[in-house]
């Protein structure tokens, strides 16, 4: 309790369904006068951007829409909505969509007042100067991105996923309206809705672990634990839609004041060169690095399986770390989580090709090294052929 934790969060969190419709009114607060929207083509095809730009008209805010985000975004990505706020003079950002144009966004708020490469970025606190006012509006409730001070840009020229956590990249203002997720299909709601799960899980057990992220990693899963199966099964359940929201909320607010651990490490690359969904990566990977990094803080894992009352509180620390591994292994079965190798783009002599660059790339990210226990590079590729 001594050591010394920063904590970064929103400085507004509107929640509940409708509140997207108060983003004029939140732009104007922040004084914006021209926003630049950044989303993608589907959920411009929902008409959600249209929403969003006819409630900044009514408060006197004018918009343009940029949609040129693909999922995992890049750094051309990045560079082109940099262009569309530059040409039309946009002095606000909102952030429309998953987790891919959150990140984007952000990225292109910071590049106005930290004109440099990209890549520079990549890594902790990087990024010095304030950015421009950033609204994150999130349509998934997975990444939690909103309410976070990380992102996560492709570099194609190296096949590399950039993480970069600095203060600059958190949003000033978060609009969390559950009745945006309800368009999503069970396999995009079971995807992130583990994502969000360990958001929560790796932000209670990492080393960075703190007395102000911990009560948020909890709620977080134990909203998960109630609420993910209903969400899954009927997308339109109103009260499990409104649980996993928060519960992405309050993931991305531990992890991003914790730490993510060796799932996101591992995740990264299978993005990177399989083109995997991060949301469905972590899944993939979830069980079968929980039973490696058990041993690392047993009673932390255990608390989080008591918490998911999977564990009587009078049971040992080793049998509630079986059920959680037991529970999270089912969890992925119920929401029918693919393997690596049932993957569209995913080839046994791919993998074998890559796995040893894959290994070394996610120890190299640095989230790893926060893990309760500490891989080398070959119990990474071992882990890897696991999850294969």
């Amino acid at each position: 309790m001594s050591s010394l934790h920063r904590f970064d969060c929103a400085c507004a969190i509107l929640h509940g369904g409708g509140s997207r419709y108060q983003v004029g009114s939140l732009a104007k607060e922040l004084g914006g006068r021209r926003a630049l929207i950044v989303t993608d083509p589907g959920v411009v095809a929902f008409g959600f951007a249209d929403e969003i730009a006819a409630s900044l008209k009514e408060a006197g805010i004018e918009s343009v829409v940029f949609s040129e985000v693909q999922p995992d975004p890049t750094k051309q990505n990045v560079l082109d909505g940099f262009e569309a706020l530059k040409q039309n003079n946009c002095d606000l950002v909102v952030a429309l969509g998953g987790g891919s144009p959150i990140d984007t966004a952000k990225v292109i708020s910071v590049l106005p007042t930290n004109q440099a490469d990209i890549a520079t970025f990549a890594g902790l606190h990087k990024i010095p100067n304030a950015a421009l006012p950033l609204i994150a509006i999130p349509t998934t409730a997975g990444t939690g991105s909103e309410l976070t001070k990380v992102a996560v840009i492709t570099d194609t020229a190296r096949d590399v996923k950039m993480m970069m956590l600095s203060a600059p990249l958190q949003p000033r203002a978060a609009i969390q309206d559950f009745e945006l997720t309800m368009t999503m299909p069970p396999a995009l709601t079971a995807a992130v809705g583990v994502d969000t799960f360990t958001h929560g899980l790796e932000a209670y057990v990492s080393r960075k672990a703190n007395a102000m992220s911990d009560p948020l990693a909890l709620s977080c899963v134990s909203l998960v634990g109630k609420y993910l199966r209903r969400a899954y099964t009927d997308p339109g359940d109103r009260e499990a839609r409104e649980g996993m929201m928060v519960a992405s909320g309050q993931g991305g607010m531990a992890f991003s004041n914790s730490s993510v651990c060796l799932v996101h490490g591992m995740s990264r690359p299978i993005g990177a060169v399989f083109h995997v969904p991060h949301g469905l990566s972590n899944a993939m990977l979830l069980p079968a690095v929980t039973r490696f990094s058990i041993g690392g803080a047993p009673h932390r894992y255990a608390e989080v399986a008591r918490m998911l009352r999977i564990a009587e509180q009078d049971r040992s620390d080793g049998y509630a770390c079986d059920a959680l591994c037991e529970w999270l292994e089912a969890l992925n079965c119920d929401l029918n989580i693919m393997r690596l190798s049932e993957w569209r783009n995913a080839s046994a002599e791919k993998f074998h090709q890559f796995k040893a660059k894959m290994a070394q790339d996610a120890l190299d990210s640095g989230s790893p090294a926060n893990n309760p226990r500490v891989p080398t590079t070959e119990e990474i590729e071992d882990l890897y052929e696991k999850v294969w």
